[in-house]
């Protein structure tokens, strides 16, 4: 059997290796706040640009402009011309 290294036999916490002899160092407790506050960060980014998003699709689907009157007016008259035009062409074929 080939003997392992120290440290590979030691157990695992987390993303790094327990080290008994000695407590973590300060320069390893720096660099882990300061990944989880990059961490932190970039969830609120995502967050924020999720929630910017969701409000700009609401936002434009409930702005549309109410429909006036004179569109409906207009709509109106071409409905009832092209339904007089249809009854003229059932009287020619018939």
């Amino acid at each position: 059997m080939m003997d392992r290294p120290a440290a590979e036999t030691q157990p695992v916490s987390g993303n790094h290796a327990a080290s008994p002899e000695a407590p973590q160092s300060e320069p390893s407790l720096q660099v882990e706040r300061d990944f989880g506050m990059l961490r932190m960060l970039l969830f609120v980014a995502i967050a924020a640009a999720s929630a910017g998003l969701a409000f700009a699709i609401v936002r434009a689907t409930l702005s549309r402009a109410p429909s006036d009157p004179t569109t409906e007016r207009i709509q109106s008259l071409i409905d009832e011309a092209n339904r007089l035009l249809k009854q003229l062409d059932e009287k020619k074929s018939a």
